[in-house]
This record gives structure tokens, sequence and C-alpha cells, in this order.
């Protein structure tokens, strides 16, 4: 069978269809660009109303956040600490500035996976459950190339998911709080423009924290047709992980974990900044990125995942 035998027989491609694969009429073996299937995939990702809904809810965490800070709050700022998530609240009424930090505290440890999970989940199962996924296949698109690229769709969510947090934490913290000289967990006080530095970096952290739920995502996905049950699982993985985490007796196997260094981005509030931590997170998810990714790869090339 030719590969047009395989296309839809309506005689004419849908937009999106041609646009994604590069192919203009029946007939053409034309390879698609990397950067058309790159914009097809952005596309797909963010023009859905589910991930609009999804980053609404992001956007609304800062929300409720400082209002409760705000007018419910009774306890008073506090320096130091040990860089968790109450080190920042305590500090959000001082400084508004500290709503990003105690924002994106409270969003990574369930909110941001959550959303990640979804849209990870989704990415080949959806195409697979849809019957597009055989035709961006046959068109050909290249499983390796699909592959990554539904990868990269993945990780431009993440980082849009984790800035929509941040920006909306600094809109709502600057109305809500005073702004100015932001100390730092260390007792040292660093002027907002190079607090605004640090919290560009923190943001890029917590977006780099999530890249190794990203493959494990991407590599459930290719698993199944059904993108319901991928994103139940990859969401599933993060809810478990925790419960490993909360367990003092499984202390051992914590640092292997792709949660254990989440909250490292605490560090970039210190003077002088300890990047240890930090460092060893993006290893872990550096390493998870490496085996599940492969693990995705060889589940792509190596197996009809069209049906």
């Amino acid at each position: 069978m030719s590969p047009t035998d395989a296309l839809p027989k309506t005689g004419v491609l849908s937009p999106a269809f041609r646009y994604s694969t590069g192919t203009e009429a029946f007939g053409s073996e034309r390879p698609p660009r990397l950067r058309g299937l790159m914009r097809s995939e952005l596309r797909l990702v963010f023009l859905r109303p589910r991930t609009a809904a999804m980053l609404g809810f992001l956007a609304f965490v800062p929300v409720m956040l400082g209002v409760a800070l705000r007018y419910f709050h009774d306890g008073g700022s506090s320096g130091g600490g040990g860089g968790g998530g109450m080190d920042f609240v305590n500090q959000v009424t001082g400084n508004g500035l500290f709503l990003v930090f105690a924002s994106l505290a409270a969003a990574l440890p369930f909110f941001l996976p959550m959303t990640v999970g979804v849209v990870a989940g989704d990415s080949i199962a959806g195409e697979a459950h849809a019957g597009t996924l055989r035709y961006l296949l046959v068109a050909p698109a290249g499983r390796t190339r699909l592959l990554l690229v539904k990868f990269a769709g993945v990780l431009a969510f993440c980082l849009a998911a984790t800035l929509t947090v941040a920006l909306s934490a600094l809109v709502v913290g600057a109305a809500l709080f005073p702004m100015g000289d932001v100390p730092l967990l260390t007792g040292d006080t660093i002027s907002m423009a190079e607090a605004s530095w640090r919290a560009l970096l923190i943001a890029l952290c917590v977006a780099a924290s999530l890249v190794g739920l990203a493959a494990i995502g991407l590599f459930v996905s290719t698993l199944t047709t059904v993108p319901v049950a991928a994103m139940a699982t990859t969401v599933g993985v993060v809810i478990v992980t925790a419960i490993l985490t909360g367990i003092p007796q499984l202390s051992g196997i914590h640092p292997w974990l792709f949660t254990d260094g989440w909250m490292s981005f605490g560090d970039l509030l210190r003077n002088p900044i300890p990047t240890d931590e930090i460092l060893r997170n993006l290893g872990v998810q550096t390493a998870y990125t490496a085996i599940f990714g492969a693990a995705a790869w060889a589940r792509m090339t190596e197996r009809d995942i069209t049906t």
C-alpha cells in the first residue's frame, strides 16, 4: 500500500494536517520542516480550551494566596529559615515580590505537576486516539523527529505554566503589598532590580524541575491510545512520589526521586548562592529525561503505536 492509500479519502487534507506534515497535496512526500512541525505543535498545545483553562487556574493560585495573606493573615514576617515555602509566605506582607516565590512554592508540589501531567500524557496518546498519529508517521514526519517535537511542546508548556504563576503573582503582589528592596533568607538585602533577576532565575529553575516529569509523561503517553489513562497515570506518579517523600523510613530513596530537589530554588534567595542542591536537582531531572526519553524513543521506533 502506498503512503497515499493510508491517507484520508476526502480528497483534501485539513489545513492543520497539511501544515503540520508539510504535505500540500496527495502524492507529496517532502519531509516536513522541523520549524513547521514545532509551530503546529505549539498551536495544538496552547490553542486548546483545556490549556487556557489550566493556565487560567494557575494564574488564579497567586490571587487566592495574595488575598488570603492580605486580609486573613495574622502572622508577622520572619527572616531566616530553611528556604521552604513558609519562609516565603512569612515575607510576603513585607514585600510583594515574595508572593512570586510563595506562589511557586505552593503550586510546585501539585498544581504545576498536574497540568504538566495532562499535557504530557495527551501528547502521543491524544494523537493516537484521534487517529492522526498514523497520518503524521506516514507523511512522513519521522518518529524520532515527531517525538522530539512533542517533548519540546511539553517543555514549552512547563515554561509557560511556570511563568503564568510568576507573572500573576508579581501583579497581585504589587497591587496588594509594598514593593522595594528585598530581604534575603540569609538576612542580607538586595535591590529590587537584582531581586527581579533572581525571581526570573527561580521561575526557570522551577520550570526545569518539571522536565523529568515531562519525560515520564511522554513515555506513558506512548504506552496507550487512551489520553485520559495516560494523564491519570502521570499525575498518579506525582502523587505516589509525594507519598514516598513523606515517609521518613524511606529516606534512603528520597535523593533518587525526581521531586526531591524541587524546593532547592529557595537557595537562589541566599547570599552567596549555594549551588549544590540546585545542580543536584538539575542532574536528577537530566537523568530522568535520559531514561524515560530513551524508553519513549524505543517504544516509538520499535512497536506499532498507532493501534
